[in-house]
């Protein structure tokens, strides 16, 4: 398995049944946030009775019990003070409010309500809070079909609905679909000629081999990934001037051709520079971070920019890596995610002893910079070279250092004569 496998997989919208487990995350929050979030949400200014529905344990939680009387009482949906609201036909007590102008629930709504609540309303987290289970794989009436996992659940939910798989795709189909998935590109003709009359039982997987260890692959992935660390060659404001940051980009499409495990691809981009014995490509790992935006504005204030260049690096790793956004609790506790505004600048802290400050070079990249190469010949070439520097610039301080005792006669010589020309100008 690679490192992020992106098979582009349609998504099946499907009519609810009874017989579904409800999922919070999926079926009951998405409705709480649009029907009950504005009075009784995060909001202290906008909350109505002293009641959130967007936590559930706490003193103002969903599960709070007040006067004997609960909004949610699990298993026992005739007993829960949010499912006799919204099944009400009194216009005084039902929820959502008439003059609220939010839409009513419909049926279908209500129902996965009592639903929820008879299951024994289980509560979740935001999904970046929850740790990752492997789902169970679903009971199948023609287990022949499916090829793989993501084959089972999604004919599991065909089943369900009393839907049949289309027939298989020609094969021409399936190598033009797979090679545009794995390497953005069409395959040859020469690729399809042989798919096509390649009759062993693997064909399928030895095509996705073959398209896996092709450089286009890496390429192909590591688009998504330079989007969202805010990849580009330039410097972004003001006069937009040039940036390299190529060798970065070559490193993660490296990374996604030699198959790099997650954790050491999260390692590298975040901390690669505080690695014991660091290699030149950990180092240059870490231009992840230095994707920002930045200006070289005469009229800048560059530590306002430092700043600003330290907050937007923080905001991109975690909106990358956890999921979230934490920019709200640069100024206030987060309103919609459990940050507070400690905990941002705790962040902040970690991210606040780069180097580099508030501005940016129109003649390259500012200040620190690591020596990057293409490859182990140019590596080799560069410490030639830079020995031989060395030993220049030696031989130079050496000659500097012989020619003084001539250079210092001369200037004396120099002076004497420059004391008669003027001697003899005043004469006249």
């Amino acid at each position: 398995m690679k490192l992020t496998l992106h098979f582009i997989i349609p998504f099946l919208i499907l009519n609810f049944t009874a017989a579904d487990e409800i999922n919070f995350n999926r079926d009951i929050k998405p409705l709480l946030s649009d029907r009950c979030f504005h009075c009784h949400g995060p909001d202290e200014e906008s909350r109505e009775a002293h009641l959130r529905l967007d936590i559930a344990d706490s003193k103002e939680g969903a599960f709070r019990v007040r006067k004997g009387k609960a909004a949610i009482v699990p298993g026992k949906p005739q007993e829960s003070q949010l499912y006799q609201r919204i099944m009400t036909d009194d216009e005084d007590d039902v929820m959502p409010p008439q003059d609220s102008h939010k839409i009513p629930l419909t049926t279908r709504e209500k129902a996965l309500f009592k639903q929820w609540i008879t299951e024994g309303a289980k509560w979740s987290k935001h999904w970046a809070f929850e740790k990752p289970v492997k789902a169970a794989l679903p009971q199948l009436k023609n287990e022949k079909w499916a090829n793989g996992s993501i084959d089972k659940f999604i004919l599991a939910k065909l089943e369900k609905n009393d839907l049949t798989p289309t027939a298989q795709a020609p094969r021409y189909q399936l190598i033009r679909r797979l090679s545009y998935d794995l390497t953005g590109l069409p395959p040859t003709s020469a690729e399809v000629k042989f798919f096509n009359e390649d009759q062993s039982t693997n064909a399928y997987e030895k095509l996705v081999d073959k398209l896996l260890a092709k450089p286009a692959y890496g390429e192909r992935m590591a688009l998504p990934w330079l989007d969202m660390a805010r990849y580009g060659d330039s410097s972004v404001y003001h006069a937009d001037g040039p940036r390299t940051m190529w060798p970065w980009r070559d490193w993660v499409i490296k990374a996604y051709n030699n198959n790099k495990p997650f954790d050491q691809f999260t390692i590298e981009q975040i901390a690669g520079d505080h690695l014991k014995n660091r290699t030149l490509d950990q180092h240059i790992a870490t231009a992840f971070l230095r994707n920002n935006g930045t200006t070289d504005e005469g009229g800048a204030f560059f530590e306002e920019y430092r700043v600003e260049y330290t907050v937007d690096r923080l905001s991109t790793v975690s909106q990358v890596w956890l999921g979230l956004t934490t920019a709200c609790a640069q100024c206030h506790d987060h309103k919609y995610d459990p940050i507070s505004q400690k905990e941002f600048y705790d962040m902040y802290a970690f991210f606040n002893i780069a180097a580099d400050p508030g501005k940016q070079t129109r003649k390259g990249n500012q200040a620190p910079v690591a020596k990057a190469t293409q490859n182990a010949h140019q590596l080799l070439l560069i410490n030639i070279l830079d020995k031989e520097l060395v030993e220049l610039k030696e031989n130079i301080e050496q000659h500097k250092k012989s020619q003084q005792p001539e250079i210092r006669k001369w200037l004396e010589k120099e002076a004497k004569l420059s004391k008669v020309a003027i001697d003899l100008k005043n004469l006249v």
